[in-house]
């Protein structure tokens, strides 16, 4: 048995290229299935996150304008934050641990989406105890999740064969 050599630069590449589109992804998968009610989302997750680290709601709901739409800046950015974190992460360590990718990287996605919506959240107050959120949510963000890696796997084994190829 052969070691396989990581191209630690590769696989960081193509994470962050996997992270940003399946992040797009995902916004795309909230528009057909939204997670929260209009009310829930008035300050969304990521918003109440940065509001209960001490970041004022003047700046956690600052949005820009694009096409008459006021669009929320600073949640797209924890938004592609958090994607892009996961993803790179995902990209590295599947690369050393091949066993990782079993399930098309659905069980990670799973797994990244119980970890946060039903246990680091609510624990945190950011959002209910994963007992009190409506089930629409739970699907939404269950499958979201999924697809989420799914695209990040699927695009960062991409580049990253191109880019070492």
């Amino acid at each position: 048995m052969t070691k396989q050599t990581i191209n630690h630069r590769a696989a960081l590449i193509a994470g962050v290229t996997g992270g940003v589109i399946s992040g797009l992804v995902k916004l795309g998968w909230e528009n057909i299935l939204p997670p929260r009610t209009p009310e829930r989302d008035q300050t969304n997750p990521p918003q109440q996150l940065l509001q209960q680290m001490g970041v004022p709601a003047r700046l956690t709901h600052a949005t820009y304008t694009y096409s008459g739409q006021q669009l929320p800046g600073v949640s797209y950015v924890m938004h592609f934050g958090f994607s892009t974190t996961f993803a790179v992460a995902y990209s590295l360590w599947a690369r050393k641990h091949p066993k990782a990718k079993a399930g098309s990287s659905a069980a990670f996605g799973l797994g990244i989406w119980g970890l946060y919506h039903h246990a680091i959240l609510p624990a945190l107050g950011t959002i209910p105890r994963a007992k009190d959120q409506p089930i629409e949510e739970h699907v939404s963000e269950g499958i979201g999740h999924v697809l989420w890696m799914w695209t990040a796997d699927w695009v960062s084994d991409a580049v990253y064969r191109r880019l070492t190829k």
